[in-house]
């Protein structure tokens, strides 16, 4: 029997990401900006349901403007 994953993590595709900034504004607790106005990431992992976490990554992934953002479940 497959389990399945029980957490996620935010993602960016560097390339399609045109460095709006958007995402920090949304989850300042997982993106911060580089110099030039890139997002990095922090590769912090969150339970997928009932998470202060989960709701702002999501309204990052959908507010970015270039749809760079994704979230990716991860395992243990």
């Amino acid at each position: 029997m497959r389990r399945r994953p029980d957490a996620i993590v935010l993602r960016v595709d560097p390339i399609a990401c045109d460095g709006y900034g958007h995402c920090a504004e949304w989850a300042p607790e997982l993106v911060s900006l580089d110099e030039w106005g890139y997002p990095v990431i922090a590769e912090t992992r969150f339970p997928t349901r009932h998470s202060s976490l989960a709701h702002s990554a999501r309204l990052a992934v959908s507010g970015c403007p270039r749809q760079a953002l994704w979230l990716e479940r991860v395992g243990e």
